[in-house]
């Protein structure tokens, strides 16, 4: 098994160099997708690159959304021969204290993928809060199964080749609603999903580019999707959930 990391980023700079020093300890080389950033923040990160031998910058000349970014970099991580990928936020809510656990989790486990299930302090926004577990409910009622402990984070190590195969084989959202939908539709795939506990918090100068009104209604009309497609797969759902 090989192993690297997976950054999506869209105008993250501040403290960003940081979480590359701190990630470089962990010997695994870094994919970082500039998802269409402003000039600036785009000259930090070449900058960047070249001051870190392990870190590669791929670049979108238009923004995609933070599952478009996610995905160029699973699909590169794959042709260039990994096994498995860490996806890490740029923004700083991780707790990287917790990657060697996540990493442990995915040799133990190489055909399961493996996510960080948040714990919260208090500087999490409550709407962001109560709407994860609403997703929650959804996800459960989509997969017949309370296995699924937590879709939303990007804390994770992403089994590349089945991970991958969706992708190219299915048109998965390119935004917010890609951390949820590409979870279930590989639970659907029968590809397990195991999950550690890990603290999340939103730091004082971080930005978040979760826009409440427009992926909200994105996220609702994934579950929409979602369930109906759970409803086309119930005998499946059925047979496994019983089995």
């Amino acid at each position: 098994m090989s192993y690297c990391i997976v950054i999506p980023n869209y105008n993250h700079t501040v403290l960003f160099e940081q979480l590359i020093e701190r990630l470089g300890k962990f010997n695994l080389p870094i994919f970082m997708v500039n998802d269409g950033s402003e000039p600036q923040a785009s000259e930090l990160f070449q900058q960047l690159a070249e001051k870190f031998s392990y870190l590669t910058v791929i670049e979108h000349d238009q923004n995609q959304g933070k599952g478009g970014a996610v995905q160029t970099g699973l699909k590169v991580a794959y042709q260039q021969g990994y096994s498995h990928a860490l996806q890490v936020d740029a923004d700083g809510q991780h707790d990287l204290a917790d990657v060697s656990k996540l990493l442990d989790e995915s040799k133990a486990f190489p055909q399961a993928l493996i996510s960080g299930q948040p714990v919260y302090d208090e500087t999490v926004p409550k709407h962001r809060y109560y709407a994860r577990n609403i997703t929650h409910f959804w996800v459960w009622l989509e997969t017949l199964s309370f296995a699924i402990k937590d879709t939303m984070c990007g804390y994770r190590v992403y089994p590349l080749a089945t991970t991958v195969e969706l992708i190219n084989t299915k048109a998965l959202g390119k935004r917010m609603d890609f951390d949820i939908e590409v979870m279930v539709k590989l639970y659907w795939r029968k590809v397990p999903a195991r999950f550690i506990p890990t603290a999340v918090a939103y730091p004082e100068h971080g930005v978040s580019h979760f826009r409440a009104l427009e992926d909200n209604i994105l996220i609702s009309w994934l579950h929409t999707r979602l369930f109906f497609g759970m409803l086309l797969r119930l005998p499946v759902l059925l047979s496994r959930k019983f089995s």
